[in-house]
């Protein structure tokens, strides 16, 4: 899979990630796109390292997704705790 493809499933596991853990974010929608793209090479490579389950170059692989959406899912969470209540609501 290209760079291009990992930029697209990062965005696409953002949106599944923002749909799962609705509310507001700092950031919006760049933030959570710019979340889901590193979520998904995050959630891409402790799936490598940790449950050794290499990254296939399909794009439609369904664990490939799964780490996508975890990683971008743990990387949302992090965010929130870290930057949700700096701004004024």
């Amino acid at each position: 899979m290209s760079i291009i493809g990992w930029i697209v499933l990062g965005l696409l596991a953002g949106v599944i990630a923002k749909i799962l853990l609705p509310g507001r974010d700092p950031g919006g929608l760049i933030g959570t796109t710019l979340i889901g793209v590193v979520g998904a090479f995050l959630g891409g490579w402790l799936s490598a390292r940790f449950l050794d389950r290499p990254i296939t170059t399909d794009f439609y692989d369904g664990a490939t997704w799964l780490s996508a959406i975890g990683g971008s899912l743990v990387l949302l969470i992090a965010y929130r705790v870290l930057f949700g209540h700096s701004r004024g609501r």
